[in-house]
């Protein structure tokens, strides 16, 4: 009985005293309140602790509200906190909102938070206007290739300055949009231009087209101005297309000309054909001329006089050929 009275004893010690180290911590972070005139009650700060909720987070933000003179109640802050938001940097961002006279409330900057986007940066671009290459550099090419109407290559590099919109962060584009309009916009002007003398001459021609087509529309940014670092003159793209057309028209030409070629040969062999053909047929009909003239001797159409006459004609006529040949006229010679 005794042993179980100093069991007892035991127990209930133990958490008095862990009973009396939270309060004596909750104590802290409310004497810390109540000093700062931001009073949190020792009850909400253990339903805080329950609810997995760090109280310290929480007296801290509400502490810096109060002191820049803005009341958040510290459950919109543990709502914010158990949504897995960042209380402080909320805190923070309408602070330097309010230092500002930016207007954004507390359910704005949430929702900014909540999205993703860090509240407290864009708040401080929207005071602070920041500049973005275009291109990027750490994301490709350094500068922004495009062909005037001569055929000359420009390289351009623009530095565009820009400052957040707090209405449309929420569902905003992103930087990267901004980039690739501005891109667009440089490409699409130099390439109308009739020279690229011109834009040489004028940059800011390019600044100022870019600019007057609005292309912060949609964006969670706003365009303040478009600055045009560097232009530099690339490849003459106009004569290298022009040097390969000439070089594929070229070989065309060649081809069509190697394909008559083949077809001429082809005909020169056939015409060569025809007259080794005609030529056979040619010796066929003089083997018939024997067959002629014993056909005709047997039918009496042809006499032996008649052959012998023949003959001498024919040897007449061979032996004024090889005279021909011998004594040539004087025009062949």
């Amino acid at each position: 009985m005794q042993n179980a009275v100093y069991v007892v004893i035991l127990v209930v010690a133990v958490i008095i005293l862990v009973a009396f180290s939270m309060a004596a911590s909750f104590f802290r972070m409310w004497l810390r309140a109540w000093l700062s005139g931001a009073s949190v009650s020792i009850l909400n700060l253990v339903g805080m602790s329950l609810r997995k909720v760090n109280p310290s987070v929480i007296v801290d933000s509400r502490i810096m509200a109060v002191k820049a003179g803005m009341n958040v109640s510290t459950n919109e802050l543990e709502t914010h906190y158990l949504a897995g938001g960042n209380v402080v940097r909320v805190v923070q961002a309408l602070i330097a909102a309010n230092k500002a006279n930016i207007d954004l409330n507390f359910q704005r900057a949430t929702a900014i938070d909540l999205a993703g986007r860090d509240v407290l940066d864009a708040v401080r671009t929207s005071v602070h206007p920041k500049v973005i290459d275009c291109p990027d550099p750490a994301k490709g090419s350094a500068t922004v290739a495009a062909v005037a109407m001569d055929g000359i290559q420009l390289k351009a590099k623009a530095r565009v300055t820009v400052r957040t919109n707090i209405n449309r962060l929420v569902g905003g584009a992103t930087e990267e949009t901004i980039i690739a309009r501005v891109g667009e916009g440089i490409v699409t002007t130099i390439g109308s231009s009739p020279t690229h003398k011109r834009v040489l001459e004028n940059p800011d021609t390019i600044s100022k087209t870019v600019l007057a087509r609005g292309l912060d529309a949609g964006t969670a940014f706003e365009i303040l101005s478009i600055d045009i670092a560097d232009v530099d003159v690339g490849e003459n793209i106009g004569a290298s297309l022009q040097i390969k057309q000439a070089e594929a028209d070229k070989q065309i030409a060649q081809a069509r000309a190697e394909e008559r070629r083949a077809m001429a040969r082809a005909r020169e062999a056939e015409m060569q054909a025809q007259v080794v053909e005609m030529r056979a047929r040619v010796v066929e009909a003089e083997a018939e001329v024997p067959r002629a003239m014993a056909e005709a001797f047997r039918s009496g159409n042809l006499g032996v006089m008649d052959y012998y006459r023949m003959k001498n004609v024919m040897s007449d006529t061979s032996m004024r050929d090889s005279i021909s040949r011998m004594n040539p006229q004087p025009d062949q010679q």
